[in-house]
């Protein structure tokens, strides 16, 4: 597995990958053991149709169309956690970073990172659990209960991140690698975004990232 330092602003790095999405094909798949198991069968095939429909931008009205921008927020948060995600089952790990870091410099950023999502994503885990144990009552009300299915991906998101950092400080040996696209991408951070785009897409076509310029526009500034 690679996982990449991207600079997100001054003296900050995000963890970037590009793991392969969910298998969508579970579906097909005979029926897991145990009711929760089935449980969250039933909710992960209920998540991907209702991501499908809101890209597909065909809902009407008001609330159906804010529906879709929350569903696709959430699907794009989730996406941008599977980094953490796919390093559960790693031993080793390859790290490409700008050229202007040192190693050591490099693996400092990589434990800060992975020990704050440990604590950011058990916390979150702890109070999203308890939500959404909650939220089952609105069970009783006709039609898809959104807000459930929010907090029961939000917690298998949080318990997988937490193990993906738990593993990545614990048990992966990682070996850093300098590339001269992300050293590229350092010089673009203070840069406006209209200005950078090009840039950034050329970067990302040459790191054969797809999503890469997407997220760089997120993490970095300015925005404008």
């Amino acid at each position: 597995m690679t996982i990449y330092l991207v600079p997100a602003r001054r003296g900050r790095y995000e963890l970037y990958s590009e793991a392969p999405e969910i298998d969508e094909t579970a579906a097909a798949q005979p029926p897991p053991e145990g009711r929760l198991r089935r449980w969250m069968q039933r909710a992960n095939e209920q998540w991907h149709h209702l991501v499908t429909q809101a890209r597909q931008g065909r809902g009407r009205g008001r609330f159906a169309r804010w529906r879709d921008r929350f569903v696709c927020a959430l699907a794009e948060s989730i996406a941008e956690q599977r980094t953490l995600w796919a390093l559960r089952g790693e031993t080793t790990t390859t790290v490409q970073m700008p050229a202007t870091l040192e190693v050591d410099q490099a693996r400092a950023l990589l434990m800060t990172n992975l020990a704050d999502a440990r604590r950011h994503h058990l916390r979150w885990l702890i109070v999203d659990t308890i939500i959404f144990a909650v939220s089952g009552v609105l069970a009783l009300v006709p039609g898809p209960n959104l807000l459930a299915y929010y907090f029961a991906f939000r917690c298998i998101g949080h318990l997988q991140s937490w193990r993906g950092a738990r593993q990545g400080m614990d048990a992966i040996a990682f070996t850093f690698v300098h590339d001269h696209d992300l050293t590229a991408l350092t010089a673009l951070v203070d840069v406006p975004r209209t200005m950078r785009a090009p840039q950034v897409e050329a970067i990302a076509e040459r790191l054969n990232l797809r999503h890469l310029a997407d997220f760089f526009d997120r993490v970095a500034v300015p925005s404008a």
